[in-house]
């Protein structure tokens, strides 16, 4: 049940980024099939409003894809080096994923926002050329599915070694727990045998 589990949340992740990555680059698309004018570096583009909704799409299913990586997987971070040195490879992985997938969420995010923005505006909008902005965030949606989901098989592989720890734990607990038992049954025993010559002795 929980590997059916992890499986549907990690294809969950990778289709909603892959679907936001050709958002990404359908926006780009769209967006040069525009008028404009491009003098040097300046150019004059007429805004796509197809590309805005593409582009805006887009983010709406990034950020949705790395909420769903972070409530399922958790949050595990590494506070100090020493920690690091002590950790398993799993948790080493998780850590480096999630700081890695969260770049390229930043990134991917600023790129598609600034492409949306172009197009935001309802009259033809001038200044420096920028291109390939929203098919670049749309490919690192792409690479950010695949931090993703390194991130969430190595968190769960790190929740599975604490249990399987925690368990070990319980079993070599349970011969102590044992032997105190036998301790105090012991004692009982021996507290009753001094009693017997104390009672024995009273009669007389």
């Amino acid at each position: 049940m929980a590997k059916n589990m992890d499986f549907l949340v990690c294809f969950l992740i990778m289709v909603l980024d892959i679907v936001a990555g050709i958002l990404g680059i359908q926006a780009e698309i769209a967006q040069n099939k525009v008028q404009h004018l491009r003098v040097w570096i300046f150019e004059c583009r007429d805004p796509s409003y197809r590309a805005f909704n593409l582009g805006l799409a887009a983010v709406v299913l990034l950020c949705l894809a790395h909420a769903v990586t972070n409530l399922f997987g958790g949050c595990i971070f590494i506070r100090s080096k020493e920690e690091l040195d002590r950790s398993s490879p799993n948790k080493q992985l998780a850590a480096a994923s999630l700081v890695l997938s969260w770049i390229m969420l930043g990134i991917a995010f600023i790129l598609l926002v600034s492409g949306i923005s172009a197009n935001s505006n309802s009259r033809k909008n001038c200044g420096i050329a920028q291109h390939r902005q929203l098919s670049i965030g749309g490919i690192l949606c792409f690479i950010h599915g695949l931090f993703a989901v390194a991130y969430y098989i190595s968190a769960a592989a790190v929740l599975q070694e604490g249990r399987g720890h925690h368990q070990h734990g319980d079993e070599e607990n349970k011969p102590t727990q044992a032997a105190v038992l036998q301790e105090e049954r012991e004692h009982r025993q021996n507290g009753d045998q001094e009693n017997q010559p104390t009672q024995q002795a009273a009669p007389a």
